[in-house]
């Protein structure tokens, strides 16, 4: 007897291969049938008729920081909510474990860091994380048993040089005892269920004290040293990111990127590859990684989002905007300090040539304050500004909308909510994007699910990517959309029995009404602990989410159940080749 029956679905089943109306049982948390629509002649427990609904597998999101969340969100919503089944975490070299048992004070410097550079909630990091563990393997039996979701977990470079030399991660070299160390550590890490080793070269990565992290200081000799390392162990990869993810890579950077990927024998991604008409330049230049890779025996992957994230910005807390080349040393002032020197048209006019320059990167897209709508305002000075562009703002005060910008956001004590509209939402722009997603190097993905909290939330793309693939753009048709969101990030990972509906497989399954599958807006809820904010985003027209067999969500809803489990390297995961 099956468990459940899945009547008449139109099923897009992962391959890529054409839709087909079908009935899909499962057993025991497997798909035990895949048939033609009333071809089923077993006897089931449960049984829902879905005629008119779509049946794909489970989503799998492959760049995650939920390594926190999960504890006081067993369910890493909102992406459960949207069809994800999977998550990647440990990304970015930053992972909560190992921790060194002889220096407890490491925990406090790796909430701190967390909070910085992922923006996420120190309160929620000091209330709701239990900080049990010193090993990697310890960590994630905390999270066996008690999460909705899928998930695993590469180890970050910070916290294993943390682990290695202390204080002296930051800033240091390594003796080649504390190298061996290292190398002994990942593989340790590994050992125990890490995905493979994830590392940060960014020049946007500052820990909780404002120093560089501690692998930016790392040489190219320990990063090769490391690489090789995971590829002594099965089912593993590396997710590296350097300056250059940002706009456009260095010829040392793609050296870098390409010798690790070799040294490994695995596949390294990166993020995020930003698809803009008006830089025709960056693709083709991101790309030039991934055929140097596969020339020398790895291979390079770019993720990508399918969908322009909405993220807000402020003048007033930690943003995009403090990146900007000179803008943090404006912006990281004590408040009335940082409201004097914005009320300074020098000030103003060096900021602008700042964000406009070459070394801004990709930043350049933040400088066009004119898009900028107004959110949340705090004082009466501001009423009926929300909503409104701040370029006809500025028409109407006859100022540069970056000073009218300023001087809306000082009447605030500067704690005014911006939406920058994207530059990038332009007819041209969406057809590269149709085009990069076509390379066999280029993933969708990069979220960031479980950072930056209260700024943006990328977790909604895959049911809003859907949603353009139906009914919008149709830049893509639903079974290549559905491939892409699904066995083709299984893929990647080697993740073994998931990724496609074929018998046999792990019944990760999400169920959905075409004619409504889509993401409701973003907004600001309070329901982190310590109360802290976050952006949300709730699902339209997902009936039906299935994680191993167990249903998660119905109609929109959390059913509460937490059939979710950790994946482990080797066990869950095979080794993919680069060739």
């Amino acid at each position: 007897m099956l468990d459940h029956l899945i009547r008449g679905a139109t099923l897009v089943d992962g391959t890529g291969a054409p839709s087909r109306s079908a009935d899909v049982g499962i057993r025991a948390g497997r798909i035990a049938l895949v048939t033609g629509a009333g071809q089923c002649r077993e006897d089931a427990a449960t049984r829902e008729d879905a005629d008119g609904l779509v049946l794909t597998p489970g989503f799998v999101d492959p760049h995650t920081h939920y390594d926190a969340q999960l504890f006081w969100d067993p369910y890493a919503t909102p992406s459960l909510g949207h069809g994800v089944t999977t998550v990647a975490g440990g990304n970015c070299g930053f992972t909560l474990a190992p921790l060194n048992p002889a220096r407890p004070q490491d925990a406090d410097y790796t909430r701190r860091m967390m909070c910085r550079v992922e923006g996420m909630s120190l309160a929620a990091l000091e209330e709701g994380v239990p900080w049990g563990w010193s090993t990697f393997g310890e960590y994630l039996a905390a999270l066996d048993g008690r999460i909705a979701v899928n998930a695993g977990f590469m180890v970050g470079h910070c916290a294993l040089r943390r682990h290695t030399m202390g204080p002296d991660a930051v800033g240091g070299s390594p003796t080649e005892a504390q190298l061996d160390a290292m190398v002994a550590l990942v593989k340790q890490c590994m050992a125990e269920g890490a995905w493979g080793l994830s590392t940060t070269q960014s020049s946007t990565h500052a820990d909780g004290d404002g120093r560089p992290v501690a692998s930016r200081h790392a040489s190219r000799e320990e990063l090769i040293a490391l690489s090789r390392a995971v590829g002594e162990h099965p089912g593993t990869q590396i997710e590296a990111i350097v300056a250059g993810c940002l706009d456009q890579f260095a010829d040392e950077e793609i050296d870098l990127l390409v010798d690790m990927s070799a040294a490994a024998g695995r596949a390294l991604n990166w993020n995020v590859l930003t698809v803009d008409a008006a830089v025709p330049a960056r693709v083709p230049r991101q790309l030039l990684a991934s055929e140097r890779a596969r020339a020398a025996g790895g291979r390079i992957v770019a993720l990508t989002m399918p969908i322009l994230t909405p993220m807000n910005m402020s003048l007033g807390t930690f943003c995009a905007l403090n990146l900007i080349p000179g803008w943090g040393e404006i912006l990281g002032l004590p408040v009335p300090e940082r409201i004097a020197r914005l009320a300074d048209p020098a000030v103003r006019a060096e900021m602008l040539r700042r964000a406009g320059s070459p070394e801004a990167g990709v930043f350049r897209r933040l400088a066009d304050f004119g898009r900028y709508v107004i959110g949340d305002t705090y004082t009466a000075a501001n009423d009926g500004l929300s909503g409104r562009v701040v370029h006809d703002i500025a028409a109407e005060r006859g100022q540069d909308p970056f000073t009218a910008l300023v001087e809306i956001c000082s009447a605030d004590g500067l704690r005014t909510v911006l939406w920058p509209m994207p530059t990038d939402n332009d007819p041209a722009s969406w057809e590269l994007r149709r085009e990069t997603w076509a390379h066999p190097d280029v993933l969708l993905g990069g979220s960031d699910a479980g950072a930056h909290l209260d700024r943006m939330c990328g977790a909604p793309y895959t049911t809003r990517f859907l949603g353009d693939c139906l009914r919008r753009r149709r830049l893509l048709p639903l079974e290549q959309a559905v491939r892409m969101l699904t066995a083709d990030p299984a893929g990647l990972f080697g993740l073994r029995d998931r990724g496609t509906v074929a018998v046999g497989n792990h019944a990760d399954l999400v169920l959905f009404d075409p004619e409504r599958i889509d993401a409701g807006p973003a907004t600001l809820v309070h329901d982190l602990p310590g109360d802290s904010p976050r952006l949300d985003s709730r699902a339209e027209g997902v009936v039906s989410v299935r994680v191993n067999g167990v249903e998660t969500v119905r109609d929109d809803r959390l059913t509460g159940a937490v059939p979710g489990r950790v994946l482990r390297s080797g066990r869950d995961t095979r080794s993919v080749p680069t060739r």
